[in-house]
């Protein structure tokens, strides 16, 4: 074997710029493409193409290696970005006129996470049976955000494989969850669970931890809302739950990302001082949890970056939050499939009980002990949570078969 048959690692570099070149390619390359309803076999196209770096009558010359480019369900996901109101000038201006900047992933896996300038969007990369899974989701998703584009559920605007040098990376383009721009003073990763739930010594050496369940049940008492809102965002979770328990996934978190408005000024990064307004529709923690109004104008630019209001004592805080993890579920399920006759208690049987489960203790944490509702005066509000919702006290035992992973 030559010299130049062995494969090689790309350089994250290398792979940042071909991502970008990869996804400037695929958009362009959808604008000849006419408008049209979304048909079921729209799903699960892949288009593949080389670009080599010297170009080619279809590709442009560029200065990476060779690669192979692989769009996923690329009408699909046009359509979504639309939905969000994302222009494609706008898209391919977010992830392509500047350097992706990266970020460090306090999760277990082993992904890599990019942030694009202007702090719109994620880039993630998954691994080929995540891709797959969320192939598997999309027709259950168009459904969803065309009953419910204001959701906590991740927004997925794109997924593309990049092939370069005898390594394969596939990524999801995804809406940002915590601004970079907003200083955030505690940040958690939620499931409603206590078994193992409390963050390593190696995490809280960190400059900005991401603490879990005990964690927050120690440092906090929980968040106080004004009860409009607070019915709200229990509205919203309810409804996103249910979704991912009709898709059978469980082990999602509540990523949450708190700032206290009395401590600091705004951190505002130099680049988003250029910041045009917000671009996605629904995108923020505000606008996922409110009414239902269509097509509003996008909001501008503000200094709460659409942060919901709440207060911790006598703090004023503002709250980031989405639900994530749920392209990670493939494994939770084949490893419940495997072991489930271990698992049965009194002939119940997992794939049937579990995903309610999880959403019902998820729920029932995060509407009694993370989220609170501020009472005015004696007035009694609806209980928003299910009557058959399990306590998250009932549910720790049993957690712990079901969550040792």
């Amino acid at each position: 074997m030559s010299p130049a048959d062995i494969p090689y690692k790309p350089t994250a570099a290398i792979l940042k710029g071909a991502i970008q070149l990869g996804i400037s390619y695929a958009v362009g390359n959808l604008s000849s493409k006419p408008d049209r309803d979304v048909l079921m076999q729209d799903f699960s196209v892949v288009e593949s193409v080389f670009l080599p770096s010297e170009g080619s009558n279809l590709t442009p010359a560029h200065h990476y290696p060779d690669f192979r480019l692989k769009t996923y369900a690329p009408l699909a996901f046009r359509y979504f970005r639309e939905l969000f109101g994302i222009k494609p000038d706008d898209y391919l201006y977010s992830i392509c006129n500047e350097p992706l900047i990266e970020l460090s992933n306090p999760g277990a896996s082993s992904s890599w996470f990019y942030l694009t300038s202007d702090d719109e969007f994620i880039i993630k990369t998954v691994q080929h049976k995540e891709a797959e899974f969320l192939q598997k989701l999309l027709p259950g998703y168009y459904m969803n955000l065309n009953q419910n584009p204001r959701t906590l559920l991740p927004k997925f605007y794109g997924l593309y494989c990049i092939q370069c040098g005898g390594s394969t990376v596939r990524v999801v383009v995804m809406n940002n969850v915590l601004p970079r721009a907003m200083k955030m003073h505690y940040k958690y990763d939620l499931k409603g669970s206590s078994y193992k739930r409390r963050a390593s010594r190696k995490e809280r050496g960190k400059s900005s931890p991401t603490f879990k369940d005990l964690d927050f049940q120690e440092m906090h008492e929980g968040l106080h809302f004004d009860p409009e809102t607070y019915n709200a965002l229990m509205k919203t979770l309810q409804r996103d739950c249910r979704v991912l328990e009709s898709f059978k996934i469980m082990d999602y978190s509540l990523l949450l990302g708190i700032h206290v408005l009395d401590r600091k000024p705004l951190n505002r990064g130099s680049r988003l001082d250029s910041r045009r307004g917000q671009k996605v529709l629904y995108s923020t923690a505000l606008e996922s949890i409110q009414g239902s109004v269509k097509d509003p104008e996008p909001v501008a630019d503000d200094d709460t970056f659409g942060g919901i209001p709440a207060k911790h004592k006598d703090e004023n805080l503002l709250i980031f939050l989405g639900i994530i993890d749920i392209l990670q579920s493939y494994r939770f399920i084949k490893k419940v499939e495997h072991s489930w006759k271990a698992l049965v208690h009194d002939g119940d049987t997992v794939s049937v009980h579990r995903p309610s489960f999880y959403a019902d203790r998820f729920l029932k944490f995060m509407g009694s002990t993370v989220f609170k509702k501020l009472h005015r005066n004696s007035s009694k509000q609806p209980d928003l949570l299910p009557k058959s919702a399990v306590s998250f006290e009932s549910g720790q035992n049993n957690q712990e078969d079901v969550e040792n992973r």
